[in-house]
């Protein structure tokens, strides 16, 4: 496949803004988040740094959204700074939340598994998710998922604008939809092909399936499509990464 000439041709999505990621990170009055007339947003509680280190131990204040209200605490992003592909999921899940750390329950292990099947060490990524806290319901001893409305969705991207601008990542292939709407708008989809998109976050951004939706799979032939599809696109992905 002829990478870059496919690349020029793929449109830009006209929903992302490019002045985003570059964009200084200077408002800290928390009177903006409280306001009852303001949207929720982490962009107070951002700081202007591309010091990984440093945005980790801002964003375990964030207040920016009411889903810090009940969550045990802020998941950040993972890996290393110098990664040339980035993977974007949902939001924490049960463990993350727990643990403190992206993609470490039953996703993280169908991810696992994708990635050694891939050929792609995780040592290599930055891995982490549109959302920084666990939104879920309480069902006797269980929480369950509940998926991040838009709203909560874009009081938290402030942060994954601020791990891209830190990470620079070549590559960002975006785990589900939630993902690919926060970066490429909400007519982003899960395609039956991961097509490479120009954008302004990266030289090429895909999206595939979230490994959580390979569990959730309604029968066994669903899950080692949805398996291959993912293993497949994370192979495509880090290429590209290489390439580009």
């Amino acid at each position: 496949m002829d990478v870059q000439r496919k690349l020029q041709i793929l449109p830009t999505p006209r929903t992302a803004r490019p002045g985003d990621v570059g964009r200084r990170q200077s408002r800290k009055d928390p009177d903006v988040v409280n306001s009852s007339s303001a949207a929720p947003s982490a962009r107070p509680f951002v700081p202007d740094s591309v010091s990984l280190r440093t945005l980790r131990d801002a964003s375990l204040g964030c207040t920016g959204c009411d889903l810090y209200r009940h969550a045990t605490q802020t998941v950040f992003g993972a890996g290393t700074r110098r990664a040339t592909l980035m993977l974007v999921g949902e939001q924490p899940g049960d463990e993350e939340d727990t643990r403190g750390a992206p993609f470490v329950g039953p996703a993280g292990r169908v991810l696992e598994e994708a990635l050694e099947a891939a050929g792609v060490p995780r040592g290599e990524l930055y891995v982490t998710n549109a959302v920084k806290h666990f939104k879920h319901e309480e069902r006797g001893k269980w929480r369950i998922h509940k998926k991040p409305d838009a709203a909560e969705v874009r009081a938290c991207r402030p942060w994954l604008e601020a791990e891209i601008r830190a990470v620079r990542p070549r590559v960002i292939l975006c785990l589900g939809a939630t993902a690919a709407q926060s970066l490429l708008g909400p007519q982003a989809r899960v395609g039956t092909e991961a097509q490479p998109v120009a954008s302004p976050w990266a030289a090429a951004t895909l999206v595939t399936y979230h490994p959580s939706a390979v569990l959730r799979a309604r029968d066994s032939a669903s899950r080692t499509q949805m398996r291959t599809r993912l293993v497949h696109d994370l192979a495509l992905a880090r290429d590209l990464a290489t390439r580009s």
